[in-house]
């Protein structure tokens, strides 16, 4: 397996100085890699830097000792026992090989973001990393009570009554601003809370929605248009789990 440079033109970096921004903040980002459970790190790449992320590989790790590529992961092991497990997004992987991989990550994408917390969401459609519609709310949900009694039981009703009013918020925008353009999408992103993921995965008329969803939820801080911008960009990234031989 030959590891070199990609030499597609890269859409993303030719785009407007806020994409540009958003993408060179997420790049400093992605040189902090997160532990994973199971032990090892985790990375984002974005697709048009994956050809040099493993040849990079190759070279720290005295060369590749193999590779087992497969439609849903593709594992590279270097000579030292390194190795470099890279989950496939949007897939299933055509041609099964790193070759195959950064060709797959290339491919431009139309993408469905859905991102939701308790004080708020955003939801959008991104072409190549740009968001071309989107819409994003704000919501007041209040913290625990340490008050007792009543009073915290009163105020435990309030704050799920504002939880619910949140969640049903980003049921409505979500169906009005990409459901209907769901034919359209080559893929649907989510990110956020998992548990108000989950409620709003309730909502019947968003069916359609979270069954194309990918397995991958980001993990984003409370949604506004630069997190909705950022998340478009690492919507199209490639996860590549490192571990130590």
């Amino acid at each position: 397996m030959a590891f070199g440079a990609s030499n597609a033109p890269n859409a993303t970096l030719g785009a407007s100085d806020a994409t540009n921004a958003t993408l060179g903040r997420y790049l400093l980002a992605m040189a902090k890699a997160r532990d994973v459970a199971g032990g090892g790190r985790a990375v984002e790449v974005p697709p048009e830097r994956l050809a040099g992320f493993f040849a990079r590989f190759a070279e720290r790790h005295d060369g590749i000792a193999g590779t087992e590529a497969g439609p849903h992961e593709v594992r590279v092991t270097a000579a030292d026992g390194t190795t470099a497990t890279a989950t496939v997004p949007f897939g299933p992987l055509g041609e099964p090989s790193v070759a195959g991989l950064v060709a797959h990550a290339l491919v431009p994408r139309t993408i469905a973001l859905v991102l939701v917390r308790r004080g708020g969401h955003s939801v959008g459609i991104a072409r190549g990393g740009r968001i071309e519609v989107s819409r994003t709310h704000r919501h007041l949900v209040q913290g625990r009570s340490a008050a007792g009694g009543w009073s915290q039981q009163r105020f435990a009703r309030r704050r799920a009554g504002q939880a619910r009013h949140a969640l049903q918020d980003a049921a409505k925008d979500a169906f009005e601003v990409l459901v209907p353009r769901l034919s359209e999408m080559d893929a649907v992103v989510l990110g956020g809370d998992r548990r108000a993921l989950d409620e709003l995965r309730e909502d019947r008329r968003l069916a359609p929605l979270f069954a194309r969803a990918e397995p991958r939820v980001l993990d984003v801080g409370e949604p506004g248009r630069a997190v909705l911008e950022e998340a478009a960009v690492r919507a199209l990234s490639v996860q590549v789990t490192l571990r130590d031989g």
